[in-house]
């Protein structure tokens, strides 16, 4: 996957994410960070869970917003404190 495709599944991830997770939204740059960091964290995490998600595209998509919705709850957790 190319960078620019990364960066655009990163954005649509991490905006899902904030949608999900009401309130941890970090903006626009922000939350394509959030998004390509859940997607390493997803891509590290489900396959150890032995859940598989979709495949393609839109499988990347979920996958990415799996973990940044687990990323954006955790930084939530750290900011309460």
């Amino acid at each position: 996957m190319g960078i620019l495709a990364a960066l655009i599944i990163g954005a649509i991830a991490g905006w899902l994410a904030g949608k999900i997770v009401h309130g941890a939204g970090f903006g626009l740059i922000g939350n394509m960070v959030v998004g390509i960091i859940g997607a390493l964290v997803a891509g590290w995490v489900l396959p150890q869970l032995g859940i598989a998600l979709a495949t393609g595209t839109l499988g990347t998509i979920i996958d990415a917003t799996v973990g940044a919705v687990i990323v954006l709850v955790i930084l939530s957790l750290i900011k309460r404190v």
